[in-house]
């Protein structure tokens, strides 16, 4: 099921690629949101803000892992479209190789430091205990974490976006039946919820691992490919770190926002946790084309299209400002009767919050595609600094607008942060993208 992306409509290509990665967003979402659903009704609202407490640390850790592997197989990308299989089993062996260190050491260095994080952020004492357990569950499961989203970065890189979708959406099944077991059966409360992801988790990435070895001959690793280059491995890494950075950059910037909400108390917690689930629903479509872009700018670099490089960003904004503005009036008219699922005490109280944070987001959600289309899309043909530049300038937009809300104790400046964000970075990535292809093309002409 791979496929070429160097021919064909741009547009056509974007859109049929970006709905199996659009519908598998939301699969690994309902992982987090089975938990949120069980944890908010089964446990109880002091459980449910524990569980969104750790959902920045969560972003954190896995964010950087998500970014190094998709960095990683950018190479892989690139050398599938410019046809040097060698070249790209070769980097596949060696994305294996650093995935691995990399998540031993992650484990290792954020399990011994939790705590000193969770103090640091000012977590509640009324739901220490409980996010100290859900976290240190998922932290245990970082390996479990990094083999879904290496083995599906890969086969993304070959063209095939479907195959991961479907072990994620028998995944997400199975981690419905095991939160139901964890939490209601055996009362593990929301430790119980992160085992039940990391269990899910693994599974579908033991099911890629097993496909690939049956289906996908072209990933066949031989003996003389495992041998490890440390020119291939620096290469990785310059892509690799920077875009891993760059999660860890936004998800400071998100530690900062929980910092000011934390100091808010447990109630203010909850509605914010219970928001931040119903726009990861709305968002996912945008992560998804970000994640199209990054594999078809990749290959259509490594084929030199830059032509089709302009033509595909072109058409993938197209796209993401329809989606943005119909989802926005969603958001905003809409979005706080989704409360209920999440929220059994409280009710009133924590939906007003929730429209609150809603109605400030809503608005914003073009510069939120653009930020995804861009930043990726640049990623995909090989800059890694670059990008990462533009999570400087979503820390400095979110932070600023944190620090401010937590001098205030201001509710509404902490929902004010992520629009301030997208808004600096999606100003900054358009800049770097019209710079880059001015300089691309002028390249082209002379040679």
């Amino acid at each position: 099921m791979e496929r070429d992306m160097t021919t064909g409509a741009p547009g056509k290509i974007i859109l049929n690629f970006t709905i199996p990665i659009f519908i598998g967003n939301m699969f690994q979402q309902l992982y987090s949101m089975v938990d949120t659903i069980i944890v908010g009704k089964f446990v109880g609202n002091e459980a449910l803000a524990a569980v969104g407490s750790c959902g920045t640390l969560m972003f954190l850790i896995l964010g950087f892992l998500i970014g190094l592997t998709a960095g990683f197989t950018v190479i892989t990308s690139q050398h599938y479209g410019s046809g040097n299989m060698r070249a790209m089993r070769q980097s596949v062996a060696s994305a294996a190789i650093l995935s691995a260190v990399i998540s031993v050491l992650m484990t290792l260095c954020s399990m011994l430091m939790m705590k000193q994080i969770l103090h640091l952020m000012n977590t509640p004492e009324d739901i220490y205990q409980e996010a100290y357990g859900y976290i240190m569950v998922i932290c245990g499961g970082i390996a479990a974490q990094v083999l879904y989203n290496l083995l599906a970065s890969i086969l993304r890189a070959l063209g095939d976006s479907k195959v991961p979708l479907y072990f994620l959406i028998l995944a997400a099944f199975l981690n419905i039946v095991l939160d139901l077991v964890f939490i209601i059966v055996f009362h593990m409360g929301a430790a119980g919820a992160a085992l039940a992801t990391v269990i899910s988790q693994g599974a579908s990435g033991i099911l890629c691992l097993v496909y690939i070895i049956k289906k996908v001959p072209e990933l066949h690793l031989r003996k003389e490919d495992w041998k490890f280059g440390r020119s291939m491995a620096i290469w990785q890494m310059k892509i690799g770190i920077p875009m891993a950075l760059q999660y860890s950059i936004t998800a400071i910037g998100t530690i900062m926002v929980q910092s000011a909400l934390n100091m808010l108390g447990s109630l203010s917690v909850a509605g914010f946790a219970a928001a931040n689930k119903i726009e990861q629903l709305v968002t996912q479509a945008y992560v998804a084309i970000g994640t199209t872009m990054a594999t078809y700018c990749a290959q259509n670099t490594g084929a030199g299209r830059i032509d089709r490089v302009r033509q595909g960003f072109r058409a993938a904004t197209v796209i993401a400002s329809i989606y943005a503005v119909v989802t926005g009036l969603m958001a905003i008219f809409g979005g706080k009767y989704l409360t209920v699922l999440f929220v059994s005490e409280n009710l009133p109280q924590i939906m007003e919050l929730v429209d609150i944070y809603m109605k400030c987001i809503g608005a914003v959600f073009i510069p939120l595609a653009v930020v995804n289309i861009y930043r990726n899309g640049i990623q995909g043909m090989g800059y890694g600094l670059l990008p990462m530049m533009a999570g400087v300038a979503e820390l400095i937009g979110r932070g600023v607008v944190a620090l401010i809300a937590a001098s205030r104790k201001s509710y509404v400046g902490a929902c004010l942060a992520n629009p301030a964000a997208w808004l600096f970075a999606g100003a900054l990535l358009l800049i770097m993208y019209f710079s880059i292809m001015k300089k691309r093309e002028k390249n082209s002409l002379l040679s």
